[in-house]
């Protein structure tokens, strides 16, 4: 049996927030280890510029983006195991389940650019 998708039935803004958090864990200088075993803390995401913003070799819309903003959707991942929300919503610990949770979401909306 092929493993079921989206096991903790995230919520579309969850798993976009979610997909953004791991984004962010890949980005160069952008994370440091956290206290617990394989935990990352993650600072927040770069200001935007128009309609979007710049994540590390990736374009992301502001619209994908609503919820690293939302204290609600933060306060889900947490619940869920997959984030500790320490400074909400300039940094989060990302947890190794949150690191590895496959969110589908990636290629959707992580936009690579030449430029």
């Amino acid at each position: 049996m092929a493993p079921k998708k989206n096991p903790l039935s995230l919520n579309p803004l969850q798993l976009k927030t979610l997909t953004l958090l791991q984004a962010l864990a890949r980005v160069p200088d952008n994370t440091q280890p956290a206290e617990g075993p394989g935990e990352l803390l993650v600072g927040s995401s770069p200001a935007p510029h128009g309609d979007h913003f710049h994540l590390g070799d990736a374009v992301v819309m502001s619209k994908d983006a609503t919820g690293l903003q939302n204290r609600a959707v933060w306060v889900a991942l947490e619940r869920k195991g997959l984030i500790k929300a320490a400074r909400f919503p300039e940094a989060a610990i990302m947890t190794p389940s949150g690191l590895a949770y496959e969110t589908g979401l990636a290629d959707t909306i992580l936009h690579r650019t030449g430029h």
